[in-house]
Parts: C-alpha cells; structure tokens; sequence
C-alpha cells in the first residue's frame, strides 16, 4: 500500500514522474516505501532505547538480553515485512534495485530479526541495527533530488550535510557502542543464550556493516561538488 501510495503521491506532486521509465518509477516508489519504514522503526527504536525503561540497566532484575515488549514485537515484525517485500522486489527486478549486496544486507537482516523474534532475546542489539535506518531517508532524498535534476539546489547540499552527520552518529559511533556494549555483556550472552540466537549478534553487525557500504555506495557523488 506504501509502495502503491508513494507512486500516487508522486504523480499527482511531481511533473516530471510520468516521464520516468517503468524501472525509474520502480525504483522512485520502492525508495519511498524504504523511506517510509526507516522513519518508523527508526523513531521506535530511538523511543524503545533511550526513552523507555525497557533497556535501562537498572529498571528490573531480568537480563537486558532477554527483555521484549509487544512494541518491540511489533517494531520487528514489521521490519520482517519491509525486509520479505523489498528482497522481493530486488530479486524480481534484479538487478536493477540492487546487486548481491543488497541481497545479502536484506538476508542478513532477515535473519537476525526473525531469530530475536521467535527467541525473544537479543532485541536491544536488532534495534540498535535497525536505528541506524535513520539515514536512509536522507540517501534516498539525495537519489530523488539527483533524478529530479535538482543537485544543484540548496536542499541538495544541506540533504548531503545531514547525511554526513547522519552516518558518523547512526552508522560509526552507534555501532561502536554496540560492539562495546557486547562485549561488556559477552558472558552474560555466551552462559544464557543458545548458540543460535548468540550469532544473530553477528548477523546484525554484519548487516550495519554491509548498510555502510551501502550508503557510500549511493553516496558515490558525495564528494566537494556536493557541498
């Protein structure tokens, strides 16, 4: 529906979308759908992380590697169907949407999350991953403004600002707490969590390390013509 909306919205705002190509109009309305889950798990996690007491050290006596909640469900679930949809739509369009990587990112990612799902341990490590999505609506804006023949504009360069501080918070200083953060809890995770739902740690790193290379991928003009 997001995906069928965005194209919609498109038509009706944006003059020059009826003269994209079918794969354009693909991609233009699979980035807004993108975009869309980004703001919304993003927001929760931030609010799950930082503003409840779901994950506060000292809220309760059960281990922070066991605690869920039905928004934390949610949150995931979720992002289980934005994930399933996308990998669809990359894998049908291939590989127009995306290589290999974008496959493996989208695998990965399935991965984790269906395994902290169905365990119900580990959920504070998916959602930090799935906070660093904070960034996507700026790579995509910076797609859309690039098609829209708008680079040169005031809202590019800003847009590309914003990413750039985007990514150092969301995709280096937040995974560098995530990797202090297991480590200070290594054997707390290695005595109580099944080997299985142990590596779904390892899957979510590997997907933020594979969404970095991702962003510069997409970033690739985001060099001194870009400011």
């Amino acid at each position: 529906m997001v995906y069928e909306l965005t194209g919609l919205i498109s038509n009706l705002c944006f003059k020059g979308y009826t003269k994209f190509s079918s794969i354009e109009k693909v991609e233009w309305n699979n980035r807004g759908f993108s975009t869309f889950h980004a703001i919304i798990v993003a927001v929760a996690s931030l609010y799950l992380l930082l503003v409840s007491d779901l994950f506060d050290e000292d809220s309760r006596d059960e281990s922070i590697i066991y605690r869920a909640s039905a928004l934390s469900d949610t949150i995931l679930g979720i992002s289980i169907g934005y994930f399933l949809s996308d990998l669809g739509m990359i894998i049908w369009n291939f590989p127009a949407l995306g290589g290999l990587e974008y496959v493996l990112h989208h695998g990965l990612s399935l991965f984790s999350i269906i395994l902290s799902l169905i365990s119900g341990q580990g959920q504070v490590y998916i959602l930090m991953v799935l906070f660093s999505e904070s960034t996507t609506p700026f790579v995509n804006l910076r797609w859309h403004l690039d098609v829209a023949g708008l680079k040169s504009s005031n809202l590019y360069i800003c847009n590309g600002i914003a990413l750039f501080f985007g990514w150092l918070v969301a995709r280096i200083i937040l995974f560098i707490f995530f990797f202090y953060h297991m480590i200070i809890h290594f054997d707390e995770c290695e005595e109580n969590i099944p080997i299985g739902v142990l590596q779904l740690a390892d899957g979510a790193s590997s997907a933020g390390n594979d969404e970095c290379v991702l962003v510069l991928e997409n970033c690739k003009g985001f060099d001194k013509n870009s400011f």
